[in-house]
């Protein structure tokens, strides 16, 4: 049995509710400033979703769902300068405060901090997007506090491939079973799964309805001592809120 020496965390949706209420709103106010009549409503980008990264996810959307959209001759540049400025949107919301961390999210990351574990972030968005959010809900030096930042295009295949995760590992000098991954979708799990790791899942509203079973428990969130999680799957120990504890008795069985 391998000592669990490290967390591994996703970040929209896993930390914090980004997508419906950061990425989405931050991309409409790209289009808006760029005089684009575009509107990603919340059900359209909960179908969105189903591509992970910004600017594939806005390629995918005029694929998909704006064919009839003439691409300018510089496409590339005309959905990388799309993708900044959502980037720059994005930032200002975090800056605002508009978006929480979800609930037990902190208390698990500093339970973490004190207790010495090693802690990296895993995720699909930008570097710029994860420094927005640790910034603002945990403190200016909290990018600090984990080891790695795996995010963006650090390797070409974002998730659902596991490269992110393995990238991740290989920086860390450690084995899957030395880590525990913290998810909140369907690409997400494929990923960590891929990479050979156990996963906690904390769903949400776009991912209460997809494909947990390759996780080793899923919640509707992590819970506090006094706001209990629900299981929807797996094994709790008797628990009401995820803790260290919990954390470990998961991944080192």
């Amino acid at each position: 049995m391998a000592e669990l020496q490290a967390l591994l965390f996703d970040v929209d949706g896993t930390l914090s509710d980004t997508e419906r209420d950061g990425h989405r709103i931050a991309f409409n106010m790209a289009f808006e400033e760029a005089g684009l009549d575009w509107d990603w409503s919340e059900s359209l980008y909960g179908e969105l979703l189903a591509v992970t990264g910004g600017k594939e996810r806005i390629r995918f959307y005029l694929e998909k769902f704006n064919t009839a959209f003439q691409k300018p001759d510089d496409y590339d540049q005309f959905v990388k300068d799309l993708h900044a400025a959502k980037t720059k949107f994005y930032t200002q919301l975090m800056g605002e405060g508009k978006i929480p961390l979800r609930t037990g999210v902190e208390r698990l990351i500093n339970e973490a901090r004190e207790t010495g574990m090693r802690m990296a972030v895993v995720t699909t968005t930008t570097p710029e997007n994860v420094t927005a959010l640790l910034t603002n809900t945990l403190g200016p030096d909290s990018e600090s506090w984990f080891e790695v930042i795996a995010a963006g295009d650090i390797v070409p295949a974002k998730k659902p491939a596991p490269d992110i995760y393995d990238w991740a590992l290989e920086q860390m000098n450690l084995k899957p079973e030395q880590a525990i991954a913290f998810e909140d979708s369907y690409n997400g799990i494929l990923s960590s799964a891929g990479a050979n790791l156990r996963t906690i899942v904390t769903i949400n509203e776009y991912t209460k309805n997809d494909d947990f079973s390759q996780a080793e428990l899923v919640l509707n969130h992590m819970g506090e001592p006094d706001e209990p999680f629900e299981v929807l799957s797996g094994d709790a120990k008797g628990k009401t809120y995820l803790d260290l504890d919990l954390v470990k008795m998961i991944a080192e069985v």
